[in-house]
């Protein structure tokens, strides 16, 4: 426990101080407390009913309150519904005002705000300049006389006011049109660095160099930068990184020198405009306040960033508590403790930060959708992440396995129990089912029987052999041709049980392709010698790993379970029971009711029940068996569609015992079965995901919108290094495979996401799967052409890759979080990929056999 604290404040303390490093404060210039100007906007679109009106009125006079503390005049855009009462409203603050009129295709609307303005500067006094249109030419939305329509109107308004008109555009285009000069009564020039790309530490400068090449090319011209910001969020764009330190910073040293120079300035803007979706990722986050009027940034003294300190508070808290989750029962080492209490801090961080994002950011329909989908990813990848830093630390760093079977372990001279070893068969083919029948007579064991039972198999080429084989190897050997019989391999076990030698102790089951080592019972027999023992397991293994390419691949995948997840889990007591090479005790298995044929995976749900049931069980990483691999890749594929529905059925039934208050299993049992159904649930998500992202490609890139990255992109990078470091690091200990076999292991383990995918949704909303066999031993049928196991992996991941190299070419403002999102989408491919490449690699395969035996046949006899 000491380790466990020790470890939790090391990474506490370190936690903290990353924050603290990156704590970054701002000390600009002060402004005296007061700005030239600020735009002031509210959201005019949409129907107006009395109930609306008296909403935006309100918001209206809350804005105009708050910006007469900060600035001596107010700009506006629109002279329309409740922006008509602005001078008025201005007014009881002491507040100026330069009026907006937009200018745009809708020639009735023009006409409209032309008068109101020209009404409203002939009322109030504190109009005080008027603006024909905001950037007008820049957008380019009028008839192609753009420009002369534009002056007929700056000519209409100014023949009808007394105070100065001019019109609002970007200082270049004042510059490449010299002549609009002489339509204005001043020019009103808009500086805004961001879009051009500018980094911040230049933009002050670069401001004032334009401000000087417009005073040079329109001298005696009076030059008003009406437009002046920088976005507090929102994506970068080039060099231009928004950022509510940067925006503070920015705005004050800016002011501060137009002050000193004389410049006359609005500020864009006084509040953010959450409803700006048109304008990108920083549309809604360019004012002084936030939406509900709170100040960004103070204008004088030290600027703060807003909100650090409960950041961090509740990054630490999470940190905390995942440790202490974590690691607290485990009695770790030092080392174990550490590794897992700084990954844990690191995810605490991630979910404080992906948490509160939706109150640090103004969050539209699509925005919620995103996070909330991220965020319900984020929860099991977290708990996957967690488990396999957990299990890499322990491998790496934590004791050496203590509960492995151990070797030369012997029963007392003269006890050695009955065994009963039972092997069900459904068309096997019969030379692979003798040579497993051969390897259990050569057994160096005194006591056992073998049930062998051949069920729902009418073709007497598949049973006849077998009959007449067992009957050669002696009356151990009990031959059964069961039909029809329901249950599938959970009926034939039932069977088997029902004429075992009632003397039998001892339950053993192997598959009908499996040759067991002589040895096999002599050495893990006597592991039933403690009465609270109920299962020993020995691994699988393959023989036939080596006859292509394809099947190693596929028997190092397997190889990483047994050696790794098996052993770990061991040390929790929390194995996973698989259907051969294992050994139940007899009183046992009829005390939790035998094998259950209500899911598809007997085996497993067995093991659980025996826990459940308060028996231990014992493992060894020691190979006693070995049988051969899937014939194909759809074979392999199947098998795993079986366990990952088996697993979801299994949720179903057993969910009850995994509750806090539960006290069948102990806490490390529970916290096995929930990380390993995690294991499931999240290449089910990860496939939702990716199909979600992919349809939120064009949003993206047409829109603009900005992405909640820390909930929906970053911890599916971290989940991929994780997984890429956990594979290659615990192989390499533990299996001690060369690198390309472990890359190989890692290809076929990636491959089964969108397969697993399927079977859990099934498992959701399905409860008659049927029992898919997994072929093998050359039993498998041929199926059409037409058809492709991997149609959908390779649809989908060559979409998900177009769509990233799609976002990254087309990211021409270089914004990080679309590049993030961009490689996001290319790891999101890569299991689906990688179904497609082990396909290729299976065909390719095929391809040169063929090749092969096509030369033998044309080959001169000799």
């Amino acid at each position: 426990m000491w380790n466990v604290i020790a470890a939790a404040v090391v990474a506490a303390l370190l936690h903290s101080a990353a924050w603290f490093a990156a704590y970054k404060t701002a000390a600009p210039p002060g402004t005296g407390g007061a700005m030239d100007s600020l735009s002031v906007n509210i959201d005019i679109r949409g129907k107006t009913d009395p109930e609306i009106a008296t909403r935006r009125m309100a918001e209206l006079e809350r804005y105009l309150d708050a910006a007469s503390n900060v600035a001596r005049t107010v700009r506006t855009y629109s002279v329309l519904q409740e922006l008509r009462a602005v001078p008025r409203l201005a007014e009881k603050h002491d507040l100026d005002v330069t009026l907006g009129i937009w200018i745009s295709e809708d020639e009735a609307r023009n006409r409209e705000e032309m008068a109101s303005a020209v009404e409203l500067a002939r009322q109030h006094r504190n109009v005080k300049a008027i603006i024909v249109g905001n950037e007008t030419i820049l957008r380019a939305e009028n008839p192609t006389e753009q420009m002369d329509y534009l002056i007929a109107h700056l000519r209409e308004v100014r023949r009808r006011v007394r105070v100065p008109v001019s019109t609002g555009e970007t200082w270049d285009v004042w510059l490449e049109n010299p002549h609009l000069a002489n339509e204005v009564d001043f020019i009103a020039a808009h500086v805004l660095p961001y879009w051009e790309s500018i980094p911040a530490d230049q933009v002050v400068a670069y401001t004032l160099k334009r401000y000087a090449e417009l005073r040079q090319a329109f001298p005696g011209k009076r030059v008003v930068i009406a437009e002046f910001g920088w976005p507090s969020k929102g994506y970068n764009r080039g060099a231009a990184k928004p950022g509510q330190l940067a925006q503070a910073d920015i705005l004050r040293k800016f002011i501060a020198e137009a002050r000193e120079r004389g410049i006359e300035y609005n500020i864009i803007e006084a509040f953010d405009q959450p409803w700006k979706t048109m304008e990108g990722s920083v549309g809604a986050y360019w004012g002084v306040f936030d939406a509900k009027g709170l100040p960004k940034f103070k204008l004088d003294g030290r600027v703060k960033p807003r909100g650090y300190v409960v950041l961090a508070s509740i990054a630490l808290a999470f940190g905390a508590l995942l440790t202490v989750l974590g690691v607290a029962r485990r009695r770790p080492t030092l080392g174990h403790a550490l590794a897992y209490a700084v990954a844990a801090n690191a995810m605490g961080a991630g979910i404080a930060l992906a948490g509160t994002y939706p109150f640090t950011h103004y969050m539209n329909v699509g925005a919620w959708i995103m996070w909330v989908m991220g965020f319900l990813l984020m929860i099991p990848l977290v708990i996957m992440t967690l488990a396999k830093i957990h299990e890499m630390a322990e491998v790496v760093l934590g004791h050496a396995p203590k509960r492995l079977i151990r070797p030369g372990l012997k029963l007392p001279e003269g006890e050695a129990p009955l065994v009963s070893i039972h092997i069900p068969a459904y068309r096997e083919q019969p030379r692979m089912l003798m040579e497993t029948l051969d390897s259990v007579a050569a057994l160096d064991y005194p006591n056992f029987e073998a049930v062998v039972v051949i069920n729902n198999t009418p073709e007497e080429y598949y049973w006849r052999p077998i009959e007449d084989h067992c009957r050669r190897l002696g009356a151990r050997f009990k031959f059964l041709n069961v039909m029809p019989l329901a249950g599938f391999k959970a009926g034939a076990l039932n069977v088997a049980l029902q004429h075992t030698d009632p003397k039998a102790e001892v339950i053993a089951v192997i598959d009908a392709d499996y040759v067991v080592h002589p040895d096999w019972l002599k050495d893990l027999v006597p592991g039933f010698a403690d009465p609270s023992v109920g299962l020993v397991q020995a691994p699988q293994d393959h023989r036939d790993g080596h006859a292509s390419v394809l099947k190693g691949v596929m028997n190092s995948e397997y190889a990483g379970f047994f050696d790794i997840g098996m052993v770990q889990r061991n040390e929790g007591n929390a194995i996973i029971q698989h259907g051969t090479m294992c050994m139940v005790r007899r009183s046992a298995l009829e005390k939790v009711g035998g094998w259950s044929s209500d899911t598809i995976v007997e085996d497993t749900e067995l093991g659980l029940r025996l826990f459940e049931a308060g028996y231990t069980a014992l493992y060894t990483n020691k190979r006693y068996g070995w049988g051969v691999l899937p014939d194909t890749f759809k074979a392999f594929k199947t098998q795993r569609e079986r366990w990952a529905y088996g697993a979801v059925q299994i949720i179903r039934k057993h969910w009850r015992h995994m509750g806090p208050g539960a006290r069948t299993l102990t806490s490390e049992q529970k916290f096995q079965y929930v990380t390993g159904w995690m294991y499931w649930m999240s290449d089910a998500l990860g496939a939702v995901a990716s199909i979600l992202n992919l349809i939120w490609v064009p949003v993206i890139i047409f829109v603009g919108v900005l992405i909640p990255t820390i909930a929906l992109t970053v911890p599916i990078v971290t989940a991929f290094v994780v997984n890429v470091a956990h594979c290659v690091l615990l192989y390499m200990t533990r299996v001690k495979m060369p690198l390309s076999s472990i890359l190989g292991a890692a290809v076929a383990a990636m491959s089964m996401q969108l397969t697993i995918a399927g079977a859990v949704l099934n498992g959701l909303i399905r409860d008659n799967l049927p029992f898919k066999r997994t072929e093998k031993g050359g039993n498998t049928k041929k199926a059409p052409k037409k058809e492709s196991p991997v149609f959908w992996e390779t649809v989908l991941g060559s979409l998900l890759m177009l769509a990233a190299v799609t976002l990254y070419l087309t990211n021409d403002t270089a914004i990080i979080e679309l590049n993030v999102f961009a490689l996001t989408l290319a790891i999101q491919s890569l299991p689906l990929l990688a179904a497609t490449a082990m396909r290729g690699l299976e065909k390719l395969e095929s391809w040169r056999a063929a090749r092969v035996a096509a030369a033998q046949v044309h080959a001169p006899a000799e």
